[in-house]
C-alpha cells in the first residue's frame, strides 16, 4: 500500500472513530452539494462515477472533524433527521428559519 493511500485510510478512519462520539443532541450539522459516491473528496472516481448530490455532514460541537451521515451509526443519523430535518431537506435556506415551506402550500 503506498503512502498516500496509507493516508487516506488514516483520515478516513479518524472520521470513523469521531463517528462514535457525536451526540445527536449537541451536534452541529451541514450540507452541501458533492460527489455522492466519495463524500469526502479524497478518492480518484472515473468520470462515469461523479455523481453530484447532496451530502450531509456532523460534527461536536469542539471538533472541527466533520463526519459524513453515511459514517454515522443508524441510530445517530436517524436522531440528527429527526432533529435537524427541517434544515436539511430541501429547500433549506430559501426560506426563513420561522417560515415552513409547507405553510405555503
Amino acid at each position: 500500500m503506498g503512502e498516500a493511500r496509507k493516508d487516506v485510510a488514516q483520515w478516513l478512519a479518524i472520521r470513523k472513530e469521531q463517528a462514535k462520539f457525536i451526540d445527536p443532541e449537541t451536534a452541529e450539522v451541514m450540507w452541501i452539494y458533492g460527489p455522492v459516491l466519495d463524500p469526502y473528496g479524497v478518492h480518484q472516481l472515473h468520470p462515469d462515477e461523479e455523481y453530484v448530490g447532496r451530502l450531509y455532514f456532523a460534527r461536536a460541537p469542539a471538533s472541527d472533524i466533520w463526519v459524513s451521515f453515511c459514517d454515522l451509526p443508524s441510530s445517530t443519523r436517524d436522531a440528527l433527521w429527526q432533529k435537524h430535518g427541517r434544515k436539511l431537506r430541501f429547500p433549506a435556506g430559501l426560506f426563513g428559519e420561522d417560515l415552513d415551506p409547507s405553510d405555503l402550500f
